[in-house]
């Protein structure tokens, strides 16, 4: 899951930064409220981290418009504002959730994994389509009787594909969900993560298509 963290304040920044790099989620970071506004345009993420108190654009006109695009993408707000007024104002506005700073980066991760959950059409804590299941707290997988732990970027690579299963993602698709702006990929990653969860999964869990990419199959 790519996620796009906008927010001003160096030092938070970096805590949230490299919290959510620790947790195998691919972040994008940017400082104003018009940059976030370019980078949101280009539908690269699959979720924001939003302060409001931004330079150059507030927060809540930022959220504002991304809704009136159309762009259903995931919106947590992470600000300082924390009246009853503020809350109700960036929920009506078209925020998914609503974090008052300071916070336990335990309960920011909580939200993400809960915003991720939705997005999928999943109400449960665990991904499954009924073959393979993923913890996304622990980052165990499960196919039968084998239950493993995966290493961060075959958890995220998983984890995509269980966000939309029966949905063929490309290479460059799956790479723009587990890896970062400044992040070098090789040209062979994707194939080698696949052929690692395969490995300790069984081969069935994902599925190739042959010059389109792989997938995990529909829940029956």
């Amino acid at each position: 899951m790519r996620i796009l963290l906008v927010e001003d304040d160096p030092m938070i920044g970096e805590a949230v930064l490299t919290a959510l790099k620790d947790a195998a989620y691919a972040v994008d970071w940017v400082k104003d409220g018009a940059a976030a506004d370019t980078v949101l345009d280009q539908g690269e993420h699959q979720a924001v981290l939003l302060d409001l108190g931004l330079p150059k654009r507030d927060g809540l006109e930022v959220l504002r418009r991304l809704r009136r695009a159309g762009n259903a993408i995931a919106v947590i707000v992470i600000t300082a504002r924390d009246g009853v007024d503020d809350r109700i104002k960036g929920l009506d506005v078209g925020a998914d959730d609503y974090l008052v700073k300071p916070f336990d980066i335990n309960e920011l991760l909580a939200r993400l994994r809960a915003v991720a959950r939705r997005q999928g059409g999943q109400a449960g804590a665990i991904l499954t389509n009924g073959v393979v299941s993923l913890d996304p707290a622990t980052h165990e997988a499960s196919h039968g009787e084998t239950v493993v732990v995966l290493s961060a970027r075959e958890f995220a690579l998983l984890h995509a594909l269980l966000l939309n299963p029966g949905r063929i993602l490309s290479r460059t698709q799956l790479e723009e969900r587990i890896y970062g702006w400044n992040e070098e990929v090789e040209s062979n990653a994707v194939a080698f993560l696949i052929h690692g969860v395969r490995k300790k999964l069984g081969a069935e869990v994902i599925k190739n298509v042959r010059g389109a990419g792989w997938m995990v199959e529909r829940p029956q």
